[in-house]
């Protein structure tokens, strides 16, 4: 699909009343039934091509933007793309020539943080005065991260996820994050953090991001299936959080074409339209209840206002690290210092004893 064709825009269902939308959110007013507009953008990575990518962003940022929106959160991988059916030519105990330079690719396409592509984002978020959440692949000397982005409305750099544990095959080509980057921040329109794909389905890590009070819970994923939506709504029921998932919407020939780019086992059954992914992208209530989406249409930008008072209409139910918990008999321990592979120390040598050396 065209990186300039226009986006579908799909809201929520009555009609968004306009007036209700605030450009930030006092948490701590007496009534806390505010509102805020939030769209997750469904729509397909230029594969390769980063600067096209950057240029599709925002293009779409500033759709979302026109329609009112504080909040827009991205697919996972949107900048540097998922790398949807490749198997990267591996095999247990074997590599190819091919496979190799599919590797030197798809590392060219990845981005540092901080970098220049960071600062291109933040740029996007000052002019158009959203908060943006965003899917990259990272790049770290020569290791590879899915990590998530963070930039408030002021074109600050808030913060990033690292996925904690890459699914299947993306284990041999993404590394794995550690304690250090699972934020939750607080911003004038809620408390947000995120976790990619099916490390959601990780108890653990969604008790860590409870426990941090998180309220607007982002879920960019590369997961289309149906039983994807019963992970979604659960989230928000246990968490009394919103949800928004944001998945891209791709067909064969948004990656590149044969041989340069194979799809693993399904390559001679696909012709250039064929659906590789089929989107489902969603935004979920507190009380479980689905503001906008699934969409398996198509490229769109899915919105919905969120009613803040709803997490507290939730957690008056459940509030699964509050009054629904039992400390005496659980507990969690999270780690949150860094892990690296390679730390240095270096002691100060004073100079008297310099002198007796």
């Amino acid at each position: 699909m065209s990186g300039q064709q226009e986006m579908s825009l799909v809201t929520a269902a009555p009609p968004v009343n306009v007036d209700q939308i605030f450009p930030e959110v006092d948490m701590s007013a007496a009534d806390s039934s505010l509102f805020v507009r939030a769209t997750v953008v469904q729509a397909s990575t230029v594969f390769y091509d980063t600067p096209a990518t950057l240029d599709k962003a925002e293009r779409l940022l500033a759709e979302a933007a026109d329609n009112g929106s504080q909040l827009v959160v991205f697919p996972e991988a949107f900048i540097g793309g998922y790398p949807r059916g490749s198997s990267f030519e591996l095999a247990i105990g074997a590599r190819t020539a091919k496979g190799r330079d599919d590797f030197r690719k798809y590392h060219s396409s990845a981005i540092d943080v901080p970098g220049p592509e960071v600062e291109r984002l933040a740029e996007m978020a000052k002019k158009y005065k959203v908060f943006l959440v965003m899917g990259v692949i990272e790049r770290e000397g020569y290791t590879l991260y899915c990590t998530v982005l963070f930039f408030d409305s002021q074109g600050q750099f808030l913060g990033k996820h690292r996925k904690l544990m890459p699914t299947a095959l993306e284990r041999c080509i993404w590394g794995f994050g550690d304690g250090s980057t699972i934020p939750v921040f607080d911003t004038p329109i809620g408390k947000i953090g995120a976790a990619i794909c099916w490390e959601n389905r990780m108890p653990s890590l969604r008790t860590a991001m409870y426990a941090k009070g998180i309220e607007i819970y982002c879920a960019p994923t590369a997961d289309a299936r149906e039983t994807w939506q019963a992970s979604m709504t659960h989230i928000a029921l246990e968490g009394g959080c919103f949800v928004l998932s944001a998945n891209q919407f791709c067909h064969r020939k948004d990656y590149p074409p044969p041989p340069d780019y194979m799809f693993s086992g399904s390559e001679d059954s696909l012709t250039p339209d064929s659906v590789v992914c089929a989107g489902g992208s969603s935004i979920i209530s507190p009380l479980g209840i689905v503001l906008a989406g699934p969409n398996y249409q198509g490229e769109g930008l899915i919105t919905a206002d969120l009613d803040l008072g709803d997490i507290a209409r939730a957690k008056f139910d459940f509030d699964v690290v509050g009054h629904y918990s039992r400390p005496e008999v659980f507990s969690l321990n999270i780690r949150e210092h860094p892990r690296k592979a390679v730390s240095f120390t270096t002691s100060k040598v004073t100079k008297d004893e310099s002198v007796n050396k």
